[in-house]
């Protein structure tokens, strides 16, 4: 197994001292400012948090308006409460049909894509947590005797761990739009057993050796919290996950009676930033322990090399950014066409970006994505 020194993200050492505030410029009063829904979310209004340049946020909002960028939501939460929320009118895709001119706002559902992957570890952690799954050291094929047939001495060493970090190691072909139809994804997907069809791939390394990014392994985690809870991870997430944050509203696809787990769900972006503030606070919403603080640590540790400059935990990306000379370590959820969920302890600070980028896989799409998230840090006051 690859690995490199990294810090941990949410360690239990207390968050830096930060600088003193800046002075910044008067904007409109309604700029940005979250509006009150009484959905759970304490708001920080006008200027109360001095560490947010609430100006520069929205200014970094209407450059993407004026540059036509395909974003649709930027929400900025710090100190446990909602801070910056802006929505844009946009073109979207919806159930695989392009959507002209929708006007996106606080209740709008939105295809979260890959970041579903995050929501989907949080609720395999709460069904450990209870018991219901012993650990993560759990065989694969324990939860599948009817397909023993598949079995290998290679195959036999699959662990639940090795869904969790995207290091099953089996050969996989993740759909993006110039394999289109020609895939596993797709092939999973209409497969009569599209367990089967994933755990029947022939193996290209030893699990837990190297990052495969995989998204027929969140097919097998959703048959396995089926099978552990006795519901579908849908269901088990609405009352174990999203009610006791207060999630009340959410469209999850399900294929073949099993949810999507890799990319089904569709949230609200302030649902969102509710998921980010729950890992940010180690497990905990409005004093209540909803998922455990162990589970949180342990999905936060960098387990793989994963693609690019970044590391991987229990199904959430690990990077950094530069901003001002500074490195600023963040961990985030993240799905394809510019969703995003990022946390970064050392700022107390949760990150929100939706956008309609589904099939655009050029650099230009990617650095108007990472640019919102680049922009909003150097709209916070970083520690001295």
């Amino acid at each position: 197994m690859r690995r490199r020194q990294f810090v941990s993200l949410l360690g239990s050492a207390a968050l830096a001292p930060l600088v003193a505030p800046r002075v910044y410029a008067d904007v409109a009063d309604d700029c940005g400012v979250p509006a009150a829904r009484h959905d759970g979310w304490p708001l920080a209004s006008g200027n109360e948090d001095k560490l947010i340049d609430r100006a520069a946020l929205c200014r970094m909002a209407d450059r993407l308006v004026a540059s036509g960028a395909n974003v649709h939501a930027v929400l900025v939460a710090r100190g446990g409460k909602l801070a910056f929320e802006r929505y844009f009118r946009n073109t979207d895709e919806i159930s695989g049909r392009r959507v002209e001119n929708v006007a996106f706002d606080a209740g709008t559902l939105h295809n979260v894509k890959s970041v579903t992957k995050g929501v989907a570890s949080l609720a395999l952690g709460i069904a450990i947590d209870r018991g219901l799954i012993r650990s993560v050291n759990e065989p694969i094929f324990s939860f599948f005797p009817e397909l023993a047939d598949l079995r290998s001495p290679e195959k036999d060493r699959l662990q639940l761990l090795h869904v969790l970090t995207m290091s099953l190691g089996l050969k996989w072909v993740e759909a993006i739009p110039s394999n289109e139809g020609n895939n596993d994804e797709q092939r999973m997907h209409v497969a009569p057993d599209p367990c089967r069809y994933v755990l029947s791939l022939a193996s290209a390394a030893p699990p837990g050796q190297e990052f495969f990014y995989n998204t027929g392994a969140l097919t097998l985690l959703s048959a396995i919290v089926r099978k552990a809870t006795g519901v579908p991870l849908d269901e088990f997430a609405r009352e174990a996950l999203f009610g006791p944050l207060g999630i009340t509203e959410f469209e999850w696809i399900r294929v073949k009676g099993d949810s999507d787990a890799g990319g089904g769900l569709r949230l609200r972006p302030r649902d969102m930033a509710k998921i980010g503030q729950l890992v940010l606070a180690g497990g905990r919403w409005n004093d209540r322990q909803i998922v455990s603080k162990a589970w949180i640590d342990a999905s936060m540790r960098p387990r793989l090399e994963a693609t690019g400059p970044y590391f991987y935990g229990y199904l959430w990306w690990l990077g950094r950014s530069l901003v001002n000379g500074r490195e600023i370590h963040w961990a985030a959820a993240l799905g394809r066409g510019g969703q995003s969920i990022r946390i970064v302890p050392e700022l107390d600070l949760v990150v929100v970006v939706t956008a309609g980028y589904y099939q655009d896989y050029s650099t230009q799409a990617f650095q108007v994505q990472a640019g919102v998230f680049r922009d909003v840090l150097r709209g916070i006051s970083l520690p001295g």
